[in-house]
Order: C-alpha cells, then structure tokens, then sequence
C-alpha cells in the first residue's frame, strides 16, 4: 500500500553524511526515506528505526540503477520527491603511477552514477512536474588538489552535471541543486579536530539539504557551499 508520506531516496547512504540525512528526512520532514547502497545490509537498522527502506544499488551499474527506481516504483507509484545523490569513490596517488582500472571505477561512481541516477529521477519527476535532486560536492568540485586528479575529474564532472541539469530541469519545476562540502566531516571513529567545531558535523549538513528541498521556487540556488568556520578557502 502506498504510504501518505513523501518518498526520498539517498543513493549512497552509510553511516555517517548518509545516516543524517536519512534520520533529518525521516524525522524532522516526515518523509520515506530509501537508502540505497552496495551493501543495504549495514542499513537496515536504520531502515527499520525510521520504517524506511533498505536497498541494494551500485550507482555506476546502468541495470542497477534502473532496477532500482523500478522498486521504488511498486512501493510507491507517485515516484520520489527528492533524490540526493551522496555516491562517491576517492584515489588517490600521483598521475605517473595511479592504477587505470581503479580510476576508471572511481569516475564511474563519482560521475556516471550521478547521471544514471539523475536520469531515473528526472523522467519520473517531470511527469509530476515537481522534485528536487541534490548532489554531494567536495572542495574538489571546485579545485584541483596535488595526488587527486581523479576525484577531481570526477567531483568536477559531478558538479557541471549538477549546473546543467539547474539549467535545463528548473524551469519545468524540478529543483536541482549542488552541495560543496568543503572541509572534513565528523564522525566517531575519526580523531576529534583540536578546535570546537572543527569539522563539519553531518545533522549540520542534513540540515541544509533539507533547507534546499524547502526553497520557494521563487528563490532557489543551484548550488550552496559548506565549510566549518576554521577552514580555510
């Protein structure tokens, strides 16, 4: 039976940024919420504390993608209201000796797999004539860093994705937007940073994409920038 809430699905869900914005979702916007992830079994706790879903997807697989929003099409026929797509895969190394085959796949995540699930999203959203579709940046989004020419090319290829799709899917009602998320971001098993709030805390974050998702159409931004108050740019 098709539940009276809003769907959204966060393509790349984990326990940190991911788990946030499925919890800010879940309980603060009342939403659905669908994590989608290679591996949904490390989700379903969450999944079940928010009655929400847990779904396999690797996003750079065109026929997982696809099966994917197929799902979601049973479980719910109206289509998601908002997709946030979190994916992501970091190389790092000098371009003199990265690996070809690991780059391939870290850009086949990190720009591809935004596409495929943009693409999904898209032909559902326009024939409701609404939705809003938000990806995950990283200061490499915007700048190039020294043993980081991959995900750079990935993080830029996301970003001007991003800046078509505003472009193109705006004026037909869909909202399309990009986060830079540019610092580090706390979580439990990382070292805490020498200054209070040093890190970006994720409900912070989740607060923000749930900010986009809320934007009066008479006033929204394609794309937002968040930093710790430390953090240099």
């Amino acid at each position: 039976m098709t539940s009276s809430r809003p769907l959204a699905l966060i393509v790349g869900a984990g326990d940190g940024l991911g788990a946030a914005l499925a919890r800010v979702f879940g309980e603060q916007a009342g939403m659905r919420v669908a994590l989608a992830a290679r591996r949904p079994e490390r989700l379903q706790e969450l999944a079940r504390q928010l009655d929400g879903l847990a779904l396999r997807c690797d996003a750079s697989q065109a026929q997982q993608v696809e099966a994917l929003f197929a799902e979601l099409d049973r479980v719910d026929p109206r289509g998601p209201e908002l997709v946030v797509y979190n994916a992501g895969a970091r190389v790092r190394g000098s371009i003199a000796d990265v690996d070809v085959e690991q780059a391939s796949q870290a850009l086949q995540v990190n720009a591809l797999g935004g596409f495929l699930v943009a693409r999904q999203a898209a032909q559902r959203m326009l024939r409701a004539g609404r939705g809003t579709l938000l990806f995950t940046g990283a200061s490499a989004s915007v700048k190039g860093f020294a043993q980081s020419s991959v995900f750079a090319m990935g993080k830029f290829a996301l970003r001007g994705l991003a800046q078509a799709l505003a472009r193109e899917l705006a004026p037909q009602g869909v909202h399309v937007a990009h986060v830079v998320i540019d610092g580090g971001i706390a979580h439990p098993e990382r070292p805490a940073p020498a200054q209070p709030d040093g890190q970006l805390d994720p409900r912070a974050i989740a607060a923000e994409y749930l900010h986009l998702a809320r934007q009066p159409r008479s006033a929204w931004t394609w794309e937002i920038e968040l930093r710790p108050w430390v953090e240099r740019f």
